[in-house]
């Protein structure tokens, strides 16, 4: 173990480091040329340039490629640690399965429906129509989500895992707190607050181009049933992101 570690550029952290990089920069450099990642102890060895041109060629790849690994190597680590809670939440989702997940979601959901419905009818507790016509509506789509989160997970491939699973785990993790806060006055300063200070920045600085934040702010109220829908709409690209770098820590170091 130790001279297999010595070989690799040291243990720790730093070893660790230093192997990630090498993996992602000898990707990197095979999209143009053969025969670069990994080939240390290949037969036929690592490719190298022979001509001036394919010389120049090569180092101006290798250089753009290192540039590029000051943003992907951030994105790797992120994607470990994504990965590492998703294998958590799969691991119950495998000692449960399909229905047994999607029964646990729909009790939790239903009850707290039927709870807040029952509330909403006693005169001492002024529950607003709406509020429980929310939570209904969030215990709906929380628990189709769910479902559809296990059935890609089990079902489909890493790409229908990327492109759809991750987002709707997403919406069934983000719709509970909100939709708690939608009804807890206790809640609204931890949830709803930061929510729309969060709404307010990504229309100043992200959908400003092209006028998108005015014609949001013209034509919509960031309250009520509206947080869980922003949330909704937010779980999507979320989730894509993070689906893309559980691919690349997968490239980088594969799970068992």
């Amino acid at each position: 173990m130790s001279t297999r570690t010595q070989r690799r550029g040291g243990g720790g952290i730093v070893g660790a480091i230093k192997a990630d990089v090498q993996r992602l920069h000898g990707a990197w450099m095979e999209l143009v040329f053969p025969r670069q990642r990994g080939r240390g102890h290949s037969v036929m060895g690592k490719w190298k340039p022979e001509t001036p041109l394919q010389k120049v060629g090569y180092h101006a790849w290798s250089i753009l490629g290192l540039f590029g690994l000051l943003i992907l190597y951030p994105l790797t680590v992120i994607g470990f640690a994504t990965r590492y809670y998703a294998a958590k939440l799969d691991s119950t989702r495998t000692r449960l399965g399909i229905l047994g997940v999607t029964g646990v979601a729909l009790l939790g959901w239903g009850l707290l429906t039927i709870v807040w419905g029952a509330m909403s009818y006693m005169e001492q507790v002024d529950i607003p129509v709406d509020a429980v016509l929310a939570v209904a509506a969030a215990s709906g789509v929380a628990t189709v989500s769910t479902a559809l989160a296990a059935t890609c997970t089990k079902k489909g491939g890493r790409g229908v895992t990327v492109v759809l699973a991750y987002p709707f785990a997403m919406t069934a993790l983000f719709l509970p707190p909100v939709v708690a806060a939608l009804v807890t006055p206790a809640l609204e300063g931890v949830v709803l607050e930061p929510s729309y200070d969060f709404a307010a920045w990504t229309l100043d600085n992200v959908l400003h181009v092209g006028g998108i934040n005015e014609i949001l702010r013209a034509n919509f109220d960031l309250e009520g049933a509206a947080y869980a829908a922003m949330w909704l709409g937010l779980s999507f690209p979320l989730g894509w992101f993070l689906g893309v770098v559980v691919a690349l820590a997968n490239l980088v170091r594969p799970s068992a």
